[in-house]
């Protein structure tokens, strides 16, 4: 797609994405960079995103796909891989069991969202290692930020975000996040223009987990005043870049 042809929703997410990248030094000249999809709206934008990237920095740089599915329904990254193949990208995509375990006896008595959110990081972290790429990217967004930003002040006591760009391993590669200046609306508007086809998360803890109900206590506060969004977004992504 030709870079003038993009809708202003779309626009707006790439400029957010390539001045995030900048102010941080996300990426540079030859770097590997690992894209995790979910298959959600928020991962699949992220693809698409640096797919137009490619096309507009002033240097190369790769990219592949990685996906891992929890179980749930082995059949529903279907369409993430016929969109790989139409594309032209390289990608791993594997079926896992980490979802259907976190909800077994086995984790009977922990956080079912924890056991699988580190069993599929531990993994993505391997796959990282065994392609030798720099990079790995993560489509958390600004919505997220503010998430998780209040998750760790009400559940552990601390004050903490979300870094747009962390080093593992001693600098073996980056965790970069080049979304997480984007607000959501902006993101789900650019999905449904660019009609990609993404699917809903099958997991039976989606919709009762600490996340969403600190999603919807949120939404509650800013539906009254649509300035405290943008207030508390201000200051809490002030403070992730200061991180």
């Amino acid at each position: 797609m030709s870079l003038k042809k993009l809708t202003y929703a779309q626009k707006h997410c790439l400029k957010k994405m390539l001045k995030i990248m900048h102010s941080k030094s996300m990426i540079y000249p030859d770097a590997r960079i690992g894209v995790a999809v979910s298959g959600g709206v928020d991962s699949f934008v992220m693809l698409k995103l640096f797919t137009l990237a490619q096309k507009k920095l002033p240097f190369s740089f790769e990219i592949m796909v990685l996906h891992i599915n929890p179980g749930f329904d082995p059949q529903n990254h279907i369409p993430l891989v016929e969109w790989v193949k139409e594309n032209g990208i390289s990608a791993h995509i594997e079926v896992g069991d980490m979802g259907i375990k976190a909800h077994s006896l086995e984790n009977a008595k922990k956080s079912p969202c924890f056991f699988c959110t580190w069993r599929r990081r531990k993994r993505l972290f391997e796959l990282v290692k065994k392609y030798n790429l720099t990079h790995l990217a993560f489509g958390h967004n600004g919505d997220d930020l503010i998430n998780t930003f209040f998750m760790n002040l009400f559940y552990a006591g601390r004050i903490e975000g979300m870094s747009p760009k962390e080093s593992f391993f001693n600098g073996e590669f980056e965790l970069i996040r080049p979304l997480i200046a984007i607000e959501k609306n902006w993101i789900k508007k650019a999905a449904s223009e660019w009609q990609l086809p993404v699917w809903e998360n099958p997991c039976p803890s989606a919709k009762s987990t600490k996340r969403s109900a600190t999603r919807i206590w949120l939404e509650d506060i800013w539906k009254k005043n649509k300035k405290i969004k943008k207030n508390i977004y201000s200051a809490i992504y002030r403070f992730a870049l200061s991180i």
